[in-house]
């Protein structure tokens, strides 16, 4: 999918998080090992119980690995959750096979990992998943075990035997219910992420317009009051040029004169038409974008080292206002929680570019790792290291409603980053948080073949490099 810094909004899908899907298996999970047993001890049906209990098993197992592999605030790709809904499928299918096929009543739960697909994934993605579900119902409707029933008068279980007819209407009655719930769900989940979007968008868009009308007020204002004192000192150069006598010594300084009046003249007519062409700061190389994001900070006592390991031209970025916000925001939380220093790195590759950010305050802590860029989780106010002369009130002004970080996160994964938050190896401590683009979503000199945003060929991903900065004053 082709994504442009111009336009952040609406370019990518984010899919789901992890989290939400691992959540929803636990449920399953739980559902079925009820249901089993309830049949089996309660109902006194005959269930092959111990291959049901391990197909159930075994999804529980997936679920705690990727619990210890992967933090619950990941969001996954599209891919991803494909495959993990997949899984979710064909789990059903086993367990349908194992007791009865589609004359179970459960055979109803193949809408559901389609529906969690529909709300938040691709079309394309649902379609397939729609597909893989319609033929798993197909086949545990040709091939299936026996569906469990009680013993009868001779102590032998004989379960009633459903006509055929009756089990391709089920098979029908789901494939028809998959497709018209899905596209159903997808076209009112798509509704909403359309104004969702639109409205990010615009917030974003009416920002930037007006800081460039204050600008264009500015400067409209300067030429205005700048205009009429230099029409008068050039009309006294004039007056001064006519009055001196031939081959006077001054005539090279009013000439000089002269012609520096009328260069300011033409400074002030480019001021009156700043925004009706390109910005001049629109493009800038990954060194001043984080001088421009660390610069509001300096100066609450926290010492910001801004190092650049890199040799050689450097990414040239577009100046995004969702960008700088999402980049100040991390370096403004590193400045208030560090001890005394937060060390921002630049560094890129040939494939990405990474920006890290670390301070020396006390660090995340460890049980909300996980969940760091979800909404209102607020990471570090119960470890904040209070800054001399701060008082009680602004320290719990500041603590927030956990929403700093979760939009940070969301602006700067919708420029293409990957973000990671650790803490740091002992005996250091504090917080390091990394942002990584892909450089081609990011760096625009590599877009427009100029070579200053190329870095030379050979050139290996700098080791430990990772990329995190902020810089909340999007003006």
């Amino acid at each position: 999918m082709s994504f442009s810094l111009d336009h952040p909004i609406g370019e990518r899908s984010f899919g789901l998080r992890l989290d939400t899907l691992v959540r929803l298996r636990w449920l399953a999970v739980s559902g079925q090992t009820l249901a089993i047993l309830v049949v089996q001890l309660v109902l006194g049906f005959s269930l092959p119980i111990g291959a049901c209990l391990a197909v159930v098993a075994l999804s529980a197992w997936l679920n705690l690995a990727l619990r210890l592999r992967y933090p619950g605030a990941r969001r996954l790709t599209d891919g991803e959750a494909a495959w993990l809904l997949a899984y979710d499928i064909l789990q059903l299918a086993a367990l349908l096979f194992l007791t009865g096929g589609l004359s179970n009543p459960f055979a109803l739960l193949f809408l559901a990992p389609v529906l969690i697909s529909a709300t938040a994934l691709s079309p394309r993605t649902t379609v397939l998943l729609g597909v893989l579900a319609a033929g798993c119902a197909a086949l545990v409707g040709v091939w299936q075990m026996p569906l469990p029933w009680a013993p009868g008068e001779a102590g032998v279980a004989v379960p009633p035997a459903l006509p055929n007819l009756y089990l391709v209407g089920i098979w029908c009655a789901l494939a028809i219910a998959i497709a018209f719930i899905g596209v159903h769900a997808w076209r009112v989940a798509e509704e909403t992420r359309e104004l969702s979007e639109a409205l990010a968008a615009t917030e974003l868009v009416l920002a930037r317009e007006q800081h460039l009308s204050a600008l264009d007020g500015l400067a409209a204002a300067a030429a205005h009051e700048l205009g009429t004192p230099l029409a008068t000192i050039a009309v006294v150069v004039k007056e001064i040029a006519r009055s001196l006598p031939p081959g006077s010594a001054m005539q090279d300084d009013i000439k000089l004169l002269t012609e520096q009046a009328e260069r300011c003249r033409a400074i002030l007519r480019t001021l009156t038409s700043l925004g009706s062409g390109e910005a001049p700061f629109d493009r800038l190389p990954l060194s001043h974008i984080v001088e421009e994001v660390a610069g509001p900070h300096r100066h609450f006592g926290i010492a910001i080292a801004v190092s650049q390991p890199n040799p050689g031209p450097e990414p040239v970025i577009a100046r995004n206002p969702g960008l700088l916000y999402g980049l100040g925001n991390i370096v403004e939380n590193a400045v208030n929680f560090a001890g005394n220093r937060v060390e921002i790195v630049a560094s890129w590759s040939e494939r990405f570019v990474t920006l890290t950010v670390t301070d020396d305050g006390p660090g995340f802590p460890p049980e909300l790792l996980d969940s760091i860029g979800a909404p209102y989780i607020t990471s570090r106010g119960r470890q904040r290291w209070r800054k001399a002369g701060a008082d009680e009130d602004a320290e719990g002004q500041n603590d927030g409603l956990g929403l700093g970080v979760f939009i940070a996160k969301t602006l700067l994964e919708r420029s293409g980053a990957e973000l990671a938050f650790l803490n740091r190896a002992t005996p250091a401590h504090g917080a390091q948080v990394t942002i990584r683009w892909p450089r081609h979503l990011i760096d625009i000199a590599g877009k427009d073949g100029e070579a200053a945003g190329r870095a030379p060929a050979g050139w290996a991903r700098s080791p430990g490099s990772a990329g995190t900065a902020r810089d909340g004053r999007s003006s």
